[in-house]
Order: C-alpha cells, then structure tokens, then sequence
C-alpha cells in the first residue's frame, strides 16, 4: 500500500474514532439529554468506519451519508464480517437533524445504536490491521 493510500485511510479512522469517542462520552453522562447527538455521532463514525473498509479495498464511493448503501459495499467484499442490522442508523446521519423531520431517539434505541457503532468499530479495526 503507498504512502497517500495509507494516510487517506489513517485520515478516516481517525475522524471515526473521534465519533466513537464522543458518544461513548456522552452515554456516560446523562443519556437522556443527548440521545439525538449520541445517534447523529454514532451514524458517522459507523460511515466513517465503512469508508475507511472500502478505501482499503481500492472500492470507490460517492459523498453519502448513507450507511446501508455503504454497508452493502462492504458484504460484497465480506459479507460475512459485515452482516450487521444497522437498522435506521442512515437517518441520523442528515435528515433528522432538521426542524422538519425532528426525532428524539429513546434510551433504548440510543443503546443499540452506540453498540452498532462500537461493533462496527471493532470489526473494521480487526480487519484493517497491518
């Protein structure tokens, strides 16, 4: 792998790991007030994660936040690792951010989704190792 390939790749798991990093922050704190940022971060480090997979791979994509259509990239190189339910994770990532569309996840759903973004993280980490 060259040198700019390396450091592309470096460059998005590091801005993922600042997501993880931050929602699992925020679950520490008083969940209850930060479930919607808890969930926005989660979906990006999850995007973040699938992108720096597909990089690796030499796999193209387009500027998108959605994470199913990303996640399927990745089962076509593996699906076996990457049969993950994201469920409605994408929606976090731009839409619901807005007045119109406004959603305050629950506890519950907030707790599933930091998981996913933890499994996700663990998954691509393990596969990306040099």
């Amino acid at each position: 792998m060259n040198k700019d390939k390396k450091e592309y790749i470096k460059s998005w798991l590091y801005r993922a790991k600042e997501d993880l990093a931050a929602l699992n922050k925020l679950a520490e704190s008083e969940m209850e007030f930060y479930t919607s940022t808890i969930c926005f971060h989660a979906q990006q480090a999850v995007e973040k994660y699938l992108k720096a997979f597909l990089a690796y791979h030499d796999v193209d994509f387009p500027k998108t936040h959605d994470v199913d259509f990303l996640i399927d990239k990745c089962q076509r190189i593996d699906d076996q690792n990457f049969n993950i339910d994201l469920k409605s994770l994408t929606e976090f990532g731009v839409s619901i951010r807005y007045p119109d569309d406004f959603f305050i996840p629950g506890i519950k759903e907030t707790k599933d989704y930091i998981e996913i973004a933890n499994n996700v993280g663990l998954i691509v980490e393990s596969l990306l190792k040099d």
